[in-house]
């Protein structure tokens, strides 16, 4: 007998994976966790019946909501994760030698610990001697900085449930405060594809654009994730993310990379007619 697991992209679409085995599933006190082995997209991270990520294409997502900062500031010191507990931005953090401080906020431990239980490939980033993880909420620990961070990366879940919180203008505003005054912000910015979650780039992109001003939206294609188009939001204090780009200084640096490369920078921001315009309707 087959087993399937169906991710949820609208009311009328399945994103359906064959699954070999059920390695682990549990309720923590913030969510329900449960980890899947596919031949297809191999071992895959599922929190609250969402896909989080899988082995297969998780390394697109991550390289490209942590090198483009670096292109821009190759000097960036300091960083904060806000999620990330799977360990995947931090896997791409730690190859860059300027970087000092790696601040991983994730609320649940249980995701933590099964990341590096069952996908310790990912997960075994986030013992470097230059990650400190706070179990916090998020919402809550950046209130209390300012002044603090290079670079805060938003690893987020969805926009809405136990999220919701990450997703405010009073957020916005406080990683704002917290972020030096040449400080970049990078969020995942949903899919604009379907009706629902192209009204949450919208809200989030208008939140943003409030707050910094410099705000612009790139992109990646992303297989296992609704419709394969996602969307990333780089907001910075007074780097340009195009005017600034820094080619030769980030090939330099000798980062190994299977998908971000300072040529396709430029592409990324070219972002298609649909996408324009509904960005435009909240600008």
């Amino acid at each position: 007998m087959e087993m399937w697991f169906s991710d949820r992209h609208t009311d009328g679409v399945k994103l359906s994976i064959r699954i070999e085995e059920q390695l682990f599933s549990a309720q923590s006190e913030f969510q329900r966790i449960d980890v899947l082995d596919s031949k297809e997209y191999g071992k895959i991270l599922v929190v609250d019946g969402d896909l989080t990520l899988t082995e297969k294409d998780e390394f697109i997502y991550h390289e490209m909501i942590t090198h483009v900062p670096f292109a821009v500031n190759p000097e960036i010191k300091d960083v904060l994760v806000m999620g990330g507990g799977d360990g995947g931005v931090v896997r791409e953090l730690i190859k860059y030698e300027s970087v000092r401080t790696i601040d991983v906020v994730e609320v649940d431990p249980l995701l933590v610990e099964v990341c590096r239980k069952y996908m310790p490939e990912i997960a075994n980033s986030l013992t470097d001697e230059r990650v400190t993880i706070f179990h916090e909420d998020g919402v809550k620990y950046i209130r209390s900085k300012a002044d603090t961070y290079d670079l805060i990366i938003i690893d987020s879940p969805n926009p809405f449930g136990a999220g919701e919180g990450l997703f405010t203008k009073e957020f916005y505003g406080n990683c704002y405060n917290a972020l030096h005054e040449d400080g970049i912000m990078i969020n995942q910015n949903e899919s604009p594809f379907y009706e629902e979650e192209a009204y949450q780039c919208q809200r989030m992109h208008k939140r943003i654009l409030s707050t910094f001003p410099i705000c612009k939206v790139y992109q990646a294609h992303l297989p296992s994730y609704p419709s394969g188009h996602w969307l990333f939001g780089f907001a910075s204090k007074v780097y340009h993310p195009l005017n600034d780009l820094k080619k030769v200084e980030w090939k330099l640096l000798g980062v190994k990379t299977k998908y971000y490369e300072p040529r396709l920078h430029a592409g990324v921001f070219a972002l298609p007619v649909y996408v324009e315009e509904l960005l435009r309707d909240v600008e």
